[in-house]
């Protein structure tokens, strides 16, 4: 083998073991999104939607109607 190529190898070998590492240490943040409950409706005694209420309920008698929702606006799987 030359030494042109262990240098080549030596190199690809670090840039590899660089790159996992900033891979594993950049990823850890991003699974801990928060999920939190938003307002999606209002239903009044009789079982329906309130006219004009959605989605959040003012007054008395609604029931009010959630969500959970990650930071992106949507539900995620089995959450709900």
């Amino acid at each position: 083998m030359t030494s042109s190529l262990t240098m080549k190898r030596i190199a690809t070998a670090l840039g590899a073991g660089a790159a996992v590492l900033a891979l594993s240490l950049g990823g850890a943040g991003v699974a801990h999104a928060k999920i939190e409950p938003v307002d999606t409706s209002c239903t009044n005694n009789g079982g329906h939607e309130a006219p004009g209420q959605q989605p959040t309920c003012t007054g008395g008698g609604q029931t009010q109607n959630t969500e959970n929702q990650n930071p992106a606006g949507h539900a995620p799987p089995g959450q709900n």
